[in-house]
């Protein structure tokens, strides 16, 4: 394809992109669903699920396998700096308060999930069209271990505001521990891509590339990156100049991450973390935020949907191991959030509400599983199941929230009003 040809193509698919995940996101938030869930399963519906099933011409048509290297580099801008904005409004003071419950609970969370997961390798690897035949058992129980660990870290801070929990405890709490608990799954990705041929160096990179990052940032970077907030307020606005060099700074961030090996949403979202609170924090939102979330992060959703194949999952032998997988993911994460919380001192409905948004997989799993099929680690069949877990998860996560904790709470007046959105 020309350049010409590859513009007029990405022009036509973020026409389709947003109108379908506006249509089925406000479906979607119609059956008390948020709106990113219907934006996951529109993406699914734009790949060869549904469109490529019904009229593959026209799915070829809308996306040329040439102009997915455009759609991917959106996606990960989009994902990225929507983390951005999420670590800007994280609560800090409300996560030191809490830090200890959420080690725990990451950790819990973490384990629990990724031992069934390794457990379900040791079956699956023997089960033809999964796992790659270069797969060794190690490397096989080590990334479907991670892959049962990951929190949907962005799905959650999405359901999180919009459930209006943002800056409260339980918020705060939930977002710490996917944080921490994701970090540690990216850490045993970036093993198992150095066992597969990657080399060491590279999960040596990532792990101490990442600590040094983190550490830089919230440190030293946030005691320069206050100025910004200063100017900001001395000014009485986020001029076009703060602006720009708050920019630049996050494009430097997630690239430094995602050179590393940890992906670009932890650069995104520690950098948002260090940001300066108060009137800039708000702006920056209030700037950032609507082209973010409208226009950048359904490509995302799209670009996973692209590469799922749901009509895949179709015999007994493979539904039976797409629902193994689904009873290990909601057991071993949300049942161990929910322990571990209730061993920190949480209350139980707290704690069920824990465990509930914890079990959500969304975008991370989406992210994790992409990189296993683009390295060779799985195989669009079992891309496919985790893709279909990835979905029963993150739809659980709204009405259960509601059931253990939602409606108890707004009849106590501990629980605001969503934001609203059209």
């Amino acid at each position: 394809m020309t350049s010409q040809q590859l513009s007029a193509a990405f022009f036509l698919q973020m026409f389709v992109i947003l109108c379908v995940c506006r249509v089925v996101g406000v479906l979607a938030r119609r059956l008390g669903q948020p709106q990113v869930v219907g934006e996951m399963i529109a993406g699914v519906f734009l790949g060869p699920s549904l469109l490529g099933l019904l009229s593959p011409h026209l799915q070829t048509l809308l996306f040329p396998p040439e102009s997915l290297k455009i759609l991917y580099v959106g996606a990960q801008l989009g994902v990225g700096l929507y983390m951005f904005l999420v670590g800007v409004e994280f609560n800090n003071g409300t996560f030191l308060k809490r830090a200890r419950s959420a080690a725990s609970v990451s950790i819990a969370g973490m384990v629990a999930p990724f031992i069934l997961g390794a457990g379900l390798a040791y079956w699956l690897l023997h089960v033809p069209g999964l796992f790659s035949e270069r797969a060794s058992l190690f490397e096989a129980m080590l990334f479907l271990g991670a892959a049962l660990s990951i929190t949907a870290f962005p799905m959650l801070a999405r359901i999180i505001y919009e459930r209006g929990l943002t800056g409260t405890a339980l918020g705060t709490l939930a977002l710490a521990a996917g944080a921490i608990g994701d970090a540690g799954a990216w850490c045993v990705l970036a093993i198992v891509l150095a066992s597969f041929g990657a080399g060491p160096l590279v999960a040596i990179k990532a792990i101490a590339g990442g600590i040094a990052y983190g550490v830089f940032v919230l440190t030293l970077g946030r005691k320069y990156l206050a100025r910004l907030g200063t100017l900001a307020e001395r000014a009485g606005q986020l001029t076009l100049s703060l602006l720009a060099i708050t920019l630049t700074l996050f494009l430097l961030a997630v690239w430094i991450t995602d050179s590393i090996g940890i992906h670009a949403v932890f650069g995104g979202f520690l950098l948002g973390i260090a940001m300066p609170r108060g009137f800039f924090a708000r702006e920056l939102q209030r700037q950032l935020e609507p082209f973010a979330v409208v226009f950048l992060l359904p490509m995302f959703f799209t670009f996973s949907g692209l590469n799922t194949r749901l009509d895949m999952v179709n015999s007994p032998e493979l539904l039976l191991i797409a629902l193994a997988v689904i009873a290990a993911a909601c057991l071993g994460k949300g049942g161990a959030c929910w322990a571990a919380a209730r061993l920190s001192g949480e209350d139980n409905r707290t704690a069920l509400a824990v465990g509930t948004l914890m079990n959500s997989r969304g975008l991370m799993e989406l992210i994790i599983i992409n990189i296993g099929l683009q390295k060779g680690v799985i195989q669009p069949a079992l891309f496919s199941i985790m893709v279909l877990m990835a979905i029963v998860t993150t739809l659980m996560a709204s009405p259960m929230f509601e059931w253990v904790y939602g409606r108890h709470a707004r009849k106590l007046g501990t629980l605001g009003p969503a934001p609203a959105q059209a």
